[in-house]
C-alpha cells in the first residue's frame, strides 16, 4: 500500500466546529474526500446544511448538519452524542470555531475579553476534554484544534490582544492534553495559520486595508488560502500521524520568521 492510500480516513468518522464556511469548510471537505464521515458543527445551522449537502453530494459520504454553541457544556456534549450516533463512532476531530475582537487593550471592555476567551479556549477545552472521554473509552483517537499564528507573535498593525492571548492558551492547552493521553491512545495537535483569505475576510470593507499590510509584511506577498491547510488536517486525522502529538504546525507562508 503506497503512502496515498495509507493517509486515507476510510471507516473514520469526525466532526469539524466552525465549519459552515472558511478553514471549518475546507478540512471537513478534506475529511470527506479522503473517506470519512463529517459532522457540520455551527451555531449558523441553515448555512451548516447547506455546506453538509453539498458536501454529501460532492463526495458521496454521511455528511451531517448540527447546531451547536461551543461554549455551552451541555450543547457540546449533545453534539458529541449525536455524531457517535448517527455517524457510529468518533475518531478524530478538529476544533476550529473562533472569533476575533479588534479593539485597543485600553478600549476593551471586560465582557469583550471574557467572550474572545469564551469562544476560543474555553470551547476548544470544552470539545478537547468531551470528544476525549469518548476517545478514551473507545481505542484513542486525534484531536486537531485551530490555533493561530498570533500565539507566536504579536499582530499589527490591528490590536488584539485577547485573541493574540487566547490562541496562545490553545497551544499550551495542546501540548498538556497530549502529555495526559499520550500512553492513552489520543493525540492533541494544533495547527497555526497565518492570515488566510477566505470569502469572509476578502469580502470585507473594513479589513481592506488591514489585508494591504499584510500582503506588505508577508515574504510571500500573499495570504494563505483555506484550502492550504487541508492536507496537514487530513494528516493528523488518520493513522499515519500516530507518532505525532503535542505539536504545534505553522502554516504562515514564513510571517513568524522574522
Amino acid at each position: 500500500m503506497g503512502i496515498i492510500e495509507k493517509m486515507r480516513l476510510d471507516g473514520k468518522k469526525g466532526f469539524v466546529t466552525g465549519a459552515a464556511r472558511g478553514i471549518g469548510k475546507c478540512t471537513a471537505t478534506a475529511f470527506a474526500e479522503a473517506g470519512a464521515d463529517v459532522a457540520i458543527v455551527d451555531l449558523d445551522i441553515e448555512e451548516a446544511k447547506k455546506t453538509a449537502t453539498e458536501i454529501a453530494e460532492a463526495t458521496g459520504r454521511n455528511i451531517i448538519a448540527i447546531k451547536c454553541d461551543v461554549t455551552s457544556e451541555a450543547d457540546v456534549q449533545a453534539m458529541v452524542n449525536r455524531v457517535e450516533a448517527e455517524l457510529g463512532g468518533l475518531n478524530f476531530c478538529h476544533a476550529n470555531a473562533g472569533i476575533c475582537i479588534n479593539v485597543a487593550a485600553e478600549e476593551m471592555t471586560y465582557a469583550q475579553w471574557l467572550k474572545n476567551i469564551d469562544v476560543n479556549l474555553n470551547s476548544v477545552f470544552l470539545t478537547d476534554t468531551i470528544a476525549g472521554k469518548y476517545m478514551l473509552a473507545h481505542g484513542g483517537g486525534s484531536i486537531i484544534n485551530t490555533a493561530s499564528m498570533s500565539a507566536h507573535i504579536v499582530n499589527v498593525p490591528q490590536p488584539q490582544c485577547a485573541y493574540n492571548a487566547s490562541k496562545a492558551g490553545v497551544i499550551q492547552l495542546t501540548k498538556s492534553l497530549a502529555i495526559e493521553w499520550a500512553k492513552k491512545g489520543v493525540r492533541v495537535n494544533s495547527i497555526s495559520p497565518g492570515y488566510i483569505g477566505t470569502d469572509l475576510t476578502l469580502s470585507s470593507e473594513f479589513l481592506k486595508p488591514l489585508i494591504a499590510k499584510w500582503k506588505e509584511l508577508s515574504p510571500t506577498g500573499r495570504l494563505g488560502r483555506p484550502e492550504e491547510l487541508e492536507a496537514i488536517c487530513v494528516y493528523l486525522a488518520g493513522d499515519t500521524s500516530d507518532f505525532t502529538t503535542g505539536s504545534d504546525f505553522i502554516i504562515d507562508g514564513a510571517f513568524t520568521c522574522f
